[in-house]
């Protein structure tokens, strides 16, 4: 919302009475008896909920009353271009290869498990979600499907203000604090916010069969995991206008989150012998106790000097992020009818997560038609984890340390980049065009058995060619490289044994991704504030990064053997080519009192690989619509449903979803206050989840049953003075600047 300051509305008042006084009435007299009866005028305008820009797509979480309950995981399923899963995996585009970040800057807290994260930061603190499908030069090239920006609220208001979340449901429980001072050159803000995922049970089941060349073993395992997660978030931050050429601004906050599993499982295991057609059966139960944690900090400096010539300007910043993961599971199997069990294995991988930012930028304006961009950035990141493991000796109980299977890991990487690009108006200003390119060393070094990965340079050119109709259409043509660098928990090679059968674990040989990105963008503004926007998009991943489940008659981990035990983790499997539509559009109805959004994505996937050969994955989508209707007195409902088709992988198929929601949301006190009501797949306690993999020797179906029902009821206040500054404010909010080319 944009407020006008005092001397504008005064001037806005006088021209407005103007045109009823007499033409007699004096200045003297219009001053004395007029002004001192102006009474507090706010003009306020709204922009709307989803805005399509040349490089991205802005959702304005602040405009959308119903969403300021949740957090930003179920914000994310509303945005066009974004796919989420049950799971909480999170596509762009089609590609699950995102670069996440907060207010344009990385943190440490996405790098162990994003759903965590994404859980962790309450929607009513967001301002808005920014999907950035065409990165130009300036962003980092980390993350083939695009990058995903969070972006914080913040209080452009004088004087002292704040909001107070608070939310109570069957299954999430969530508050917040956010605090905000302003004088006239300088902000400070704090905030405060917890959240809980109540706990809740997942009935679960698998099939495995798998072939050696002389035996069939068919495992038929049932049961239940009891999930929950819980976290807060707190920070501080400043903004000092130093003087109109001059600004700092920077902040520091402290994360905290854990999730745990607790399951019950129930395992028959038959053993077919093919030379004496005899059958070895197992039968028995499994506990499990599965938990991971994070803490950080990340904090940031920046700093911003502009000059005389508009949209000359220098900004350098600094960010820097100390995270501390750990995971850690407890596993038994003990037989049908006995006492204690014949089997068990505990594992601790405490690790560290520190990286270092530095950038400088440089902006260039040669005249209103041309800028120059140019900067400079280098990233380090340092990541230590210790694997710790303890095996059961039945006959003792005791669990004794495995020093074969224990191990100490170190990883270091710098990134060192430069850029250059340029904003220009071409043929009479009929085509704009940003073009540039970013050049990027990476250097990577691990202190891991027979593992030696080499420095490599990337070249990352991108552009985007496009013009604005008067009619309101606009047309665009962009063209991106991009990398994805696995991250922290894709690399680390901790094994969890939390099921014995099904290990997990990361690749440190894993080599980077890189992406080609292609996008033809067509976007219509009507009058009465409907929109429509076509994008088809071509997508082509070399060495291409894929989850892949091997199955192991015998693995040896350290010397030790076992028997029976597929492992997933993933690895570079060749080239994917992903090819799409996206359909999204959104209309105002009944005096804009009923507005609806949907969107529509279709992609076709073909993978060429030499371990795989040619495969084609088939066709994919994902539908969505969201319906609000504005009653009077502030009362608005809103229905909201999302469909993922199931979808061809490597090695076999993941499974559909449907989520749907109702929300209801009333304010009250002048707008100060709101309460809320949300239903989420209100009708069905369950979805049905059905996962299939399939190789030469093995074949897996498993099937879970997601309890994602749940019913929550949410209350928010605002409070503090409401006079509006009137001087410019200077953002550090890079990726909104670099979009704009100034």
């Amino acid at each position: 919302m944009k407020q006008l300051s005092i001397p504008i509305i005064l001037l806005f008042t006088i021209l407005a009475n103007a045109q009823t006084t007499n033409p007699g009435t004096t200045k003297d007299s219009l001053k004395g008896n007029q002004i001192k009866n102006i009474q507090e005028v706010i003009i306020s305008g709204k922009k709307a909920v989803v805005e399509n820009k040349i490089d991205k797509i802005v959702y304005n979480v602040a405009n959308d009353l119903t969403s300021q309950t949740g957090a930003a995981i179920d914000i994310l399923r509303k945005v066009p271009q974004v796919t989420v899963d049950a799971d909480g995996n999170v596509e762009l585009q089609g590609n699950p290869n995102v670069r996440f970040l907060i207010n344009g800057k990385p943190s440490s807290i996405f790098g162990n498990s994003l759903a965590d994260a994404l859980a962790s930061i309450p929607a009513s603190q967001i301002k808005s979600i920014e999907a950035v499908t065409s990165p130009g030069a300036k962003y980092d090239a980390q993350g083939t499907g695009g990058i995903i920006n969070i972006v914080l609220n913040e209080s452009k208001v004088k004087g002292i203000n704040g909001i107070v979340n608070g939310s109570l449901g069957t299954r999430f429980e969530t508050g917040s604090v956010n605090l905000n001072f302003r004088n006239n050159n300088f902000s400070l803000n704090a905030f405060f916010s917890g959240n809980a995922q109540l706990k809740s049970r997942t009935p679960s089941s698998q099939n495995r069969i798998s072939h050696t060349t002389t035996n069939e073993t068919q495992l038929l395992q049932n049961g239940y995991t009891d999930f929950q997660r819980y976290g807060y978030r707190t920070g501080l931050g400043f903004d000092w206008s130093i003087n109109k050429a001059n600004a700092l601004s920077g902040s520091i906050s402290y994360n905290d989150f854990a999730n745990k599993s607790i399951g019950f499982i129930n395992q028959e295991q038959y053993i077919r012998d093919f030379s004496t057609s005899g059958e070895q059966s197992i039968i028995g139960y499994r506990n499990s106790d599965n938990r991971s944690s994070v803490n950080s900090i990340d904090a940031n400096l920046s700093y911003r000097k502009t000059f005389q010539k508009e949209g000359q300007e220098l900004t350098a910043d600094y960010v820097v992020s100390f995270g501390s993961p750990k995971s850690n599971y407890l596993q038994t199997q003990s037989l049908a009818g006995a006492f204690s069990p014949y089997d068990g294995i505990s594992g601790s991988n405490p690790g560290t997560d520190t990286s270092h930012n530095l950038s400088v930028d440089y902006v260039q304006p040669i005249n209103d038609k041309v800028t120059l961009e140019m900067g400079a950035k280098s990233v380090f990141q340092h990541i230590t984890t210790a694997t710790n493991v303890n095996v059961l000796d039945a006959l003792s109980g005791q669990y004794e340390s495995d020093p074969f299977q224990s191990f100490h890991l170190k990883y270091d990487m710098g990134v060192y980049a430069t850029y250059f690009s340029s904003s220009l108006k071409l043929f009479n200003d009929w085509l704009d065009v940003r073009a540039g390119a970013r050049y990027e060393y990476t250097t990577v070094k691990i202190d891991y058995q027979n593992t030696n990965i080499p420095s490599y340079s990337l070249l990352v050119p991108s552009f985007i060619l496009s013009h604005k109709f008067d009619s309101g259409e606009t047309i665009k043509l962009a063209y991106t490289r991009r990398v994805e660098r696995p991250e922290y928990s894709e690399l680390n090679p901790f094994l969890n044994f939390s099921d014995p059968h099904n290990l997990t674990t990361g690749n440190p040989s894993l080599k980077p991704e890189i992406g080609d990105n292609m996008e033809l963008g067509y976007n219509k503004s009507f009058e009465n504030g409907a929109n429509l926007s076509l994008t088809l998009t071509e997508r082509i991943n070399s060495q291409d990064l894929k989850q892949i489940t091997t199955f192991y008659p015998i693995y040896t981990v350290n010397g030790t053997d076992y028997t029976n035990i597929s492992v997933t983790s993933r690895d570079n499997i060749g080239k994917e080519y992903n090819s799409g539509g996206i359909l999204s559009g959104s209309i105002p109805l009944l005096n804009n009192k009923l507005n609806i959004r949907g969107n529509m994505m279709l992609f076709h996937r073909y993978i060429v690989s030499d371990y795989f050969g040619n495969v084609d994955m088939g066709m994919r989508y994902r539908l969505n619509l969201n319906m609000n209707y504005q009653f009077p007195k502030d009362f608005i409902v809103e229905m909201f449903g999302n469909y993922n088709s199931s979808a061809k992988n490597i090695q076999g198929k993941n499974p559909q979803s449907i989520t749907y929601s109702i929300a209801a949301r009333k304010q009250f006190w002048n707008k100060k206050a709101s309460i809320g009501f949300t239903a989420t797949n209100p009708f069905s306690k369950y979805i049905n989840q059905v996962t299939t993999v399939n190789t030469n020797d093995y074949s897996s179906y498993s099937e879970r049953y997601l309890p994602l029902r749940s019913f929550g009821i949410s209350f928010s206040y605002k409070f503090g003075k409401m006079d509006f500054k009137k001087d410019k404010d200077i953002s550090d909010d890079y990726l909104n600047a670099a979009s704009q080319g100034n």
